[in-house]
């Protein structure tokens, strides 16, 4: 089985309404800040807790920084949804997972570069075994927790994980219709 390398991926390269121009493997897409898309899956347990980890230093963008959601580029003509149910499945390390429910979409544009990011949420009542090319570390917080542990400055958080979990919280915040 020949093994291809993260930056050898092929993603799909789109524009700014999200329409697919063209496709270039992901160390191209990253190098040339290539708008592309990704998911975000907050994983919750059957208590209602968060699944927070710290990235691998080997990790492409953003190594060794923390995160409160799974997730990561969405491969060359896959959906959204199809990336959102692997990647969870992968980092998680779990088979069966409930496909995640899709939540919001937001252009992400920051640190690192900018991408279109869909959010998710999942409840896993499997136990985890996280993949350790992706995750070096791991706990299930309380929402508590992980807002004090993101108030304190104390861990480095990835900056487009931040901000899905700032936009996450005010999608929550908003009166339903």
């Amino acid at each position: 089985m020949v093994r291809v390398s993260a930056a050898d991926e092929v993603l799909d390269v789109v524009d700014r309404d999200d329409r697919v121009t063209g496709r270039a493997p992901r160390g191209e897409v990253y190098a040339g800040g290539l708008l592309h898309r990704c998911v975000f899956v907050q994983a919750r347990d059957a208590q209602g807790r968060i699944f927070v980890h710290r990235r691998t230093a080997s990790k492409l963008v953003f190594p060794s920084a923390y995160d409160m959601f799974v997730g990561g580029v969405v491969g060359a003509g896959e959906s959204y949804a199809e990336a959102a149910l692997r990647e969870a499945g992968e980092e998680l390390g779990v088979a069966g997972l409930a496909q995640p429910v899709p939540l919001f979409k937001f252009l992400y544009e920051g640190p690192g570069g900018a991408w279109w990011s869909y959010v998710h949420e999942v409840r896993c009542e499997l136990p985890v075994r996280p993949q350790e090319s992706e995750v070096a570390w791991h706990a299930w917080l309380s929402e508590e927790e992980l807002a004090a542990r993101v108030a304190d400055g104390e861990w480095e958080w990835v900056p487009d994980g931040l901000e899905a979990y700032r936009r996450l919280r005010a999608h929550r915040e908003r009166p339903v219709d």
